[in-house]
């Protein structure tokens, strides 16, 4: 008897450890959201990553780690949540940043800035992008909640709403951060 509840409870032990995932989690996720990002919305095309977003509670960060793969060495790329989780047409059905707000487009610290304004990931030498930081306006909850928007990875970088003279009018709305490379829906995890 005392056996078989050893092993429950190595066997619990190791499916926590397991589901943890490789990455190192600042907070206790209450809720959790999911994405992963195909080139150019098809998910017939191989995925160049995933990235998850993790929340304690409703007033609190939202922690966002993932790894992406096979972009440009050592560059900087615009990452955004966008409205829609539509890829009918590819990235550009995903619509523009998630701004319920309707504020203009800014850096994550700016306080005048899109809900889904998230700013710049950067690669390594190898085209590689480890993302492992905080954002404390997009949310699993409402009214801000990301669930049911997607991510939108961008071919250039993100100005941050900085733009000047001609950019300076599309630098307020999309940060002038070039085509869609890749996006996906973000999908909240099953508790």
């Amino acid at each position: 008897m005392k056996l078989s509840t050893i092993a429950l409870a190595a066997a619990l032990s190791v499916a926590q450890l397991v589901s943890a995932g490789p990455y190192k989690r600042d907070v206790e996720a209450d809720r959790k959201a999911t994405v992963a990002l195909f080139k150019d919305g098809n998910p017939k095309s191989e995925a160049i990553g995933t990235v998850t977003f993790s929340q304690a509670g409703p007033n609190s960060t939202v922690q966002i780690t993932g790894t992406l793969k096979g972009l440009s060495p050592n560059a900087k790329r615009g990452f955004h949540i966008h409205q829609y989780a539509d890829f009918s047409k590819g990235c550009l059905s995903a619509g523009g940043h998630f701004n319920p707000t309707k504020k203009q487009h800014g850096a994550p610290t700016d306080e005048d800035r899109h809900v889904g304004d998230l700013g710049n990931i950067q690669t390594d030498k190898d085209g590689v992008a480890t993302l492992d930081f905080m954002d404390h306006v997009i949310s699993l909850y409402e009214p801000n909640a990301i669930t049911t928007h997607s991510v939108v990875l961008h071919y250039g970088e993100d100005d941050l709403g900085k733009g000047q003279g001609a950019k300076k009018a599309d630098s307020q709305k999309t940060g002038n951060a070039g085509g869609r490379h890749a996006c996906g829906p973000i999908v909240q995890a099953s508790d």
